[in-house]
């Protein structure tokens, strides 16, 4: 610390602490939006790799920009880096600079990122961190829509046109007759299946397009009537141009489109709060949490999934308990009955034959998350210094931790600390759907699980481990992949035929014949 900087007092230090990490926040939001802004560019010509790589940076950025503010944090607080009047008074001051913030929630979130990597606090510090947001929610009045309204004025074919025409895309379409032909088949067809009018009143669609991999969807939603209907367009730009691959218009479809086993969407948003307003009208039973992550802000949704969970524990007397399905050799795994989350604790030794390492496992998550997820393997958040209630664990889970993972989970009076887990959204372990389901979705579930490996294969990846036990399938009877320890790139893979078995106990042998 300079001579000048130990002079200040505390509140003047805690004011350009304050000021350093909002100025740290508007870089890395810059950065974020300069990213996202290239993915329309990208779409309209093609070029798959830049997209590839613009997703690799984006997902990079919240590291690298908190890394810098909390070296410069450090080096500006020096002696008094952990007192938590200075964060405290710092948190005040914070509070007023994102006051007007359209991203307000966003840059809470930042804030206590910085915090829990210098304090590396057990449980969580309402002084010094946002634990829950400081503002009415939304603090701010929107100055522009996130979506447009467009009332129906003539034929559906005729509204679909105009709505493309609104998105301005450099590149012109392949046969755009024959798309918006088969758009207003669709949109009839949904309308006397539900018994609405047969007219269109107003569709509202979300004003930014929503780019991942090689397509774009334009999202939104129709009215007619007393009814309310998702409306979603896929696009993909093809050699002939592009063209509407297919139109969603149910709930489910839509949900699977943002599943929590897909990689996160581009789209440029000011307001996050209001666009996640306008999904969540869309699918009501999607966790808030889910769609911050799936629209790019994962930090964010994190802390969303953690004030749920704290809501969960305080709403219900549920404990935590053993999840179903086979225990792993490497992780152990604990959910609680009404929670749709299960939470993963990597053991402290690993059972025979794994030879994998802690350190192998964290990069084979982080792998996960950078790569492409083609909508077959679970987001994972990692926490870290959790505390929970002793009695909400039972006995047996809290035993079984205690000897499994020691150096992870302890048990201090009242507490346990949890210092790091995975969470993950719950799914019904293959081996065990198949055994419990009927005949005809078991079936149907493992004819997926064999899709499940052509999609993966697509984007690079092989599952190792390729056990029922490994894969799950979701509430829409979709089979995804959440063991990570033996994941590989499929081009780092060596396959060869198994020779023939010279006799019974050679086939029953755990070494090469």
């Amino acid at each position: 610390m300079s001579d000048t900087t130990s002079k200040l007092t505390d509140s003047r230090l805690a004011n350009l602490g304050a000021r350093a990490i909002h100025d740290a926040f508007q870089q890395y939001r810059m950065a974020f939006t300069a990213v996202t802004r290239r993915a329309k560019p990208r779409f309209e010509t093609c070029d798959w790799p830049g997209a590839r790589s613009d997703a690799a940076e984006r997902l990079s950025l919240y590291r690298q920009h908190i890394d810098q503010i909390v070296a410069d944090i450090k080096e500006l607080l020096a002696e008094r880096i952990d007192q938590k009047l200075v964060w405290a008074s710092m948190k005040a001051v914070f509070s007023g600079l994102i006051t007007f913030h359209d991203d307000w929630e966003i840059a809470e979130t930042f804030y206590n990122s910085v915090t829990r990597r210098i304090f590396t606090t057990v449980g969580v510090n309402p002084q010094i961190e946002f634990v829950s947001t400081d503002f009415e929610t939304p603090p701010t009045q929107a100055t522009h829509s996130a979506y447009r309204v467009y009332g129906m004025s003539g034929e559906t074919m005729s509204l679909v046109q105009q709505i493309l025409a609104d998105y301005q895309f450099k590149a012109d379409f392949a046969d755009l007759p024959r798309d918006l032909l088969m758009i207003a088949k669709e949109i009839n067809q949904k309308l006397k299946a539900i018994g609405a009018l047969r007219i269109v009143e107003r569709i509202e669609m979300v004003e930014s397009v929503f780019f991942r991999g090689m397509a774009a969807y334009l999202v939104g939603k129709l009215y007619s009537g007393s009814h309310q209907v998702p409306f979603v367009l896929a696009l993909l730009n093809t050699d002939e141009g592009i063209l509407v691959d297919k139109v969603l218009m149910d709930e489910d479809s839509v949900s699977i489109l943002f599943s929590f086993a897909r990689s996160y969407f581009h789209v440029q948003v000011e307001r996050p709060y209001d666009l996640v307003q306008f999904l969540k009208n869309i699918m009501p039973r999607k966790r808030t949490a889910e769609l911050y992550i799936s629209i790019g802000y994962n930090k964010h949704g994190k802390t969303e999934l953690y004030r749920n969970l704290l809501q969960h524990l305080n709403a219900t007397d549920d404990k935590f308990e053993i999840a179903r399905g086979q225990k792993g050799m490497v992780m152990t795994v604990f959910t609680m009955p009404n929670y749709d989350m299960v939470f993963k604790i990597i053991k402290d030794q690993f059972a025979k034959p794994k030879k994998v390492t802690r350190k192998q496992v964290k990069e084979k998550y982080e792998l996960v998350f950078k790569h492409d997820r083609a909508g077959r393997l679970v987001d994972a958040q990692s926490f870290e210094h959790l505390q929970f209630e002793r009695s909400r664990f039972s006995d047996s889970l809290l035993e079984e931790l205690c000897a499994k993972a020691p150096g992870t989970v302890q048990v201090e009076g009242d507490h346990v600390i949890v210092h790091h887990t995975y969470v993950q959204r719950r799914v019904i372990p293959l081996d065990l759907y198949v055994k419990e389901a009927h005949d005809e979705a078991a079936v149907t579930a493992i004819l997926d699980y064999g899709q499940t490996m052509k999609d993966l294969a697509a984007t690079n990846i092989f599952p190792g481990d390729m056990l029922l036990k490994n894969f799950g399938v979701t509430r829409h009877g979709r089979v995804v992949f959440y063991d990570y320890d033996e994941l590989c790139l499929l081009t780092d893979c060596k396959f060869r035929k198994i020779p023939a078995a010279m006799s019974y106990e050679d086939e029953l042998s755990d070494m090469p014949w």
